[in-house]
């Protein structure tokens, strides 16, 4: 048994220098941006040779960023490509060696994680693997100090894996990473089309995806899993192929970036301190006292929120932010007052009625591009009564709650009157349009009473 696991694929999938590792790393998470946005929970990203696909895989590990003290634990799962192995296979080593350190294993979790039948020790399993390797450059560059633990995936099922997720799911100290490329060696325009399937597949949170479409389908179908039965969401970052960032286009491979993140305090008492930052806000603008904002960390995290009033079960007013651009508590009081107040639909909101009105709190994820292909492929993306949808064309721009869907349950139907929202004609459709969907959590006021 070795007590620590040699870099097998430096220097070939990645620098082996440290310096020029480093800088190519550093490189790619910089062309994505710093983004101040939540800490995901879970990743799923590419393995394959950074140059081909480390970009892709930046956009998922440059949303570390606030994080990076916070995370001391990642659960890495990759499929085997060399070693067969029945079940979910540990190395049986201390720790990793790449090229920026040794990344020591989590020897109390590997040790819990030995009861389970389906978990099983191989050396040779993890000797040459690539897919669990090459992320933890990714990872020590984005991280600050951290344990690992490694699973190489062979022939189990997504029910063993969500067994595994579950036991080891744990707070926000804990990264859960999964690895996966998409199809492999189609032509470029089959393969943008079958993983534009597969993206679609992933995010709808579908437990069935075989490894033609995904190398890694077996953990990612695990973690579909344990998403939908936790009331969590998969957002694509990105996804393209081989063919667009370093091969040729005859045959090439898929790469995807998805992210899954917690909700932070969507209970019942989050929404009434958010309903209630409303009411304080819009009455204070009716003369009322104020009262002092409450302060908790949750309060200050970059969140898009609509508000909505309606006044004798009528809508009254609906003003939201589409992106996460200001602190949840700021977001919703100024949200709040514009529904009451600048809601170019009604007039200003006044006492009398402000003591019949309501107040509905809506949460927003981050925005999902869905791809254009046709009208009718679109159509069969949308899933109604979760998806709330964004259109943008020029200067036109409109959006729907997913609470729309109770009033227009007909995809149809929601996406037409979308576009006579924006000003746009009911068979409107042009390639420079964008659509973007995106699901909420809300708080209704009379579900709280």
């Amino acid at each position: 048994m070795l007590n620590i696991r040699p870099a097998a694929v430096a220097g070939t999938f990645y620098p082996a220098d440290p310096r020029t590792l480093s800088r190519e790393i550093d490189a790619m998470l910089a062309a994505v941006g710093p983004l101040d946005v939540p800490a995901p929970k879970a990743l799923i990203v590419p393995h394959a040779g950074y140059v081909y696909s480390g970009p892709v895989a930046a956009t998922a590990y440059a949303r570390l960023a606030r994080a990076r003290a916070r995370i001391r634990r990642v659960i890495l799962l990759g499929p085997v490509h060399r070693v067969p192995v029945r079940g979910l296979a540990l190395p049986g080593v201390a720790a990793f060696a790449t090229p920026l350190g040794h990344v020591a294993l989590d020897a109390s979790t590997c040790a819990q994680l030995s009861a389970l039948p389906q978990v099983v020790q191989s050396e040779a399993a993890h000797r040459m693997e690539h897919s669990l390797e090459v992320h933890l450059p990714f990872l020590q560059r984005a991280l600050d100090d951290f344990t690992l633990v490694p699973l190489a995936v062979g022939d189990a099922t997504a029910t063993e894996v969500a067994q595994v997720l579950d036991l080891l799911w744990g707070g926000d100290e804990t990264l859960i990473v999964v690895s996966s490329d998409l199809s492999h060696y189609l032509p470029y325009d089959q393969a943008r089309t079958v993983d534009g399937e597969t993206g679609a597949m992933i995010v709808a949170l579908r437990s069935d995806l075989t490894h033609e479409r995904a190398c890694g389908a077996t953990p990612v179908n695990g973690l579909a899993l344990v998403a939908r039965r936790r009331g969590l969401s998969i957002v694509q970052l990105d996804v393209r192929n081989s063919g667009d960032t370093a091969g040729g286009r005859s045959r090439v491979v898929g790469y995807g970036a998805f992210v899954l993140t917690a909700p932070e305090r969507t209970d019942a008492s989050a929404g009434a301190t958010l309903i209630g930052i409303a009411r304080a806000a819009i009455g204070a603008k009716l003369g009322g006292s104020s009262t002092p904002p409450e302060k908790a960390p949750w309060l200050e995290r970059p969140c898009a929120t609509f508000v909505t009033l309606t006044c004798d079960d009528a809508l009254r007013g609906c003003i939201g932010s589409l992106e996460a651009r200001r602190a949840l508590a700021l977001d919703v009081r100024e949200n709040a007052v514009a529904a009451a107040f600048r809601d170019p639909r009604f007039k200003p909101l006044t006492a009398p009625e402000w003591a019949r009105t309501s107040v509905e709190i809506s949460l927003l994820s981050a925005l999902q591009a869905l791809p254009l292909d046709n009208e009718a492929q679109v159509l069969a993306r949308l899933r109604p009564g979760v998806d709330g949808l964004v259109l943008e064309f020029g200067h036109h721009r409109g959006t729907f709650l997913p609470q729309v869907w109770e009033q227009l349950p007909e995809p149809a139907s929601f996406l037409l009157n979308l576009k006579r929202k924006a000003g746009l004609p009911p068979d409107f459709w042009e390639p420079g349009m964008r659509l973007s969907r995106y699901t909420v959590i809300k708080w209704r006021e009379q579900d709280l009473a």
